[in-house]
């Protein structure tokens, strides 16, 4: 079954004042949507076009390796996306509570100490990629990934993602990645990541 765009919980406004309305458009219907696209192709009329691309990403030595990169590049955009269009929601933010919470407080010693630490991830992320909050072998650990590569491949479970990929806030923070990983603090959506440590 072809991969399909996720429809948003939430409009494509609903994230001012921290993401515009313009940014997620695009980023939703364009960047997003290329992806789905090419990953699509990449796999039609092969055994794989059946599979979840979360499946293939975990795996990706078993990945032909003539659409290997496809699947890599376009199929983590997707999946990654995926996640992150869940991760952020109007009305969120604050310090997560229940497990989580206090997993983050037992490795990082303190939520404002897990916030410096992520921060400083994803600014120190050089060019496009990522940065994640990932389970790994029941630890928390934060990760960053270099373009759409996805904490999957590595056996790691992301929780939570940030992408700084210029697409995600050029339009209202131009080169200030450090004001919109600030604002990004305001939308995360624990709820979600909670869910997925559970």
């Amino acid at each position: 079954m072809p991969a399909t765009l996720p429809p948003l919980d939430y409009a494509y406004n609903a994230l001012e004042p921290y993401i515009d309305e313009a940014t997620m458009k695009i980023h939703h219907t364009k960047h997003h949507q290329t992806y789905v696209d090419k990953f699509n192709a990449a796999v039609l009329n092969t055994p794989l076009d059946k599979k979840d691309v979360d499946d293939l990403l975990k795996d990706l030595d078993k990945v032909p390796e003539n659409i290997r990169g496809a699947v890599r590049n376009h199929g983590g955009g997707h999946s990654n996306h995926r996640l992150f269009w869940k991760i952020i929601a109007p009305r969120a933010g604050g310090a997560p509570v229940g497990r989580l919470g206090e997993q983050i407080n037992k490795t990082f010693g303190s939520y404002e100490k897990f916030k410096e630490t992520f921060t400083a991830a994803a600014l120190g992320q050089f060019g496009s990629g990522w940065a994640w909050l990932v389970t790994s072998r029941g630890k928390l650990e934060i990760v960053t990934t270099p373009n759409q590569d996805s904490p999957l491949s590595q056996g790691k479970t992301p929780l939570m993602g940030l992408d700084v990929w210029e697409h995600a806030y050029y339009l209202k923070y131009q080169n200030k990645r450090a004001e919109y990983i600030a604002a990004f603090w305001n939308i995360v959506n624990w709820k979600e990541a909670e869910k997925r440590l559970r």
